[in-house]
């Protein structure tokens, strides 16, 4: 990933509730996405739609991302999501529903139409089986379209394959494995699944844990209280951070000059750790310096 902002925690709101609009603003998170498809219902995505180019073009989001998931462009509303979207400055839209590597084509092709800026990009939801099955081939979409993310959507995989999203997640495990390493593979932001259990916040740091184990950049939300979890669990530790300054600190020693691997407090460093080390700070300081 070229962009180094931190991207642990990616809040959902819907984009027809103006008081959630206004209240995004002054929230913790690393990036807003408003809404469009499953928040909204069928009688408001014309007047969701209005306020949220209003409330992008408006501005004052600070860090955060501002990423515009749209309705499926099989669908009555996608494609007049993208034509009413290319005049707002979002910085991505977000795509339900995505199949295969042709409707990523598809869809990068119809931004292109609708006049959207070089600079947006394109995420797209893991979230169908037929995607789940093909997301290598979706993700080798990024070298020739807009492709930039790929966000699991956990539920309505579960809906239409009956997977239970047990604690723990067993079921989805092979799947949060295969979405990292397409995702990796092409240089794209890989973002989790949400939590649906909102008063639940030990399940919310578990799912956070186990996503970061499996290397995602960090975790869709559902709601505000989900947001300092997240963004601790994706966040450094500062017992990681001192490991990676002790590693780089061995490898930029003139006395271990030209040295592959090195002993550094008890452990066997190389320099992939030295690269990995570094990458973690480079995090900590992006966190750091957010504000």
């Amino acid at each position: 990933m070229t962009d180094s902002r931190p991207l642990r925690s990616a809040l959902y709101m819907p984009a027809s509730n103006d008081r959630a609009l206004a209240k995004a603003r002054g929230l913790d998170c690393d990036a807003v996405v408003l809404d469009l498809e499953d928040a909204v219902a069928p009688g408001s995505k014309a007047e969701a739609r209005a306020a949220l180019v209003r409330e992008a073009q408006a501005g004052g989001f600070g860090h955060r991302r501002l990423v515009a998931r749209i309705n499926s462009l099989d669908g009555p509303w996608g494609h007049d999501d993208l034509a009413a979207l290319a005049q707002a400055p979002v910085e991505a839209v977000l795509a339900p529903k995505v199949q295969d590597a042709a409707d990523v084509i598809a869809l990068s092709g119809a931004m292109d139409r609708a006049g959207f800026a070089t600079g947006v990009r394109l995420w797209v939801m893991i979230e169908t089986p037929r995607a789940a099955l093909g997301v290598e081939r979706i993700a080798d979409c990024a070298t020739t379209t807009r492709l930039a993310g790929l966000v699991l959507g956990l539920n309505d995989l579960a809906k239409d394959t009956g997977m239970a999203q047990a604690p723990g997640r067993a079921a989805f495990v092979p799947l949060l494995a295969q979405t990292v390493l397409a995702a990796r593979a092409n240089g794209l932001v890989a973002l989790d699944g949400v939590c649906n259990a909102i008063d639940d916040l030990a399940l919310l740091e578990a799912e956070c844990a186990q996503a970061r184990a499996f290397g995602f950049d960090g975790k869709t939300l559902i709601h505000p209280a989900q947001l300092a979890p997240a963004n601790r669990l994706f966040a450094p530790t500062e017992a990681e951070v001192a490991e990676a300054e002790a590693i780089v600190a061995a490898f930029a020693d003139p006395a271990n000059a030209g040295q592959g691997a090195l002993r550094v407090n008890g452990k066997m460093a190389e320099r992939l750790h030295a690269e990995m080390a570094e990458r973690l700070l480079a995090k900590a300081r992006a966190i750091a310096g957010r504000g």
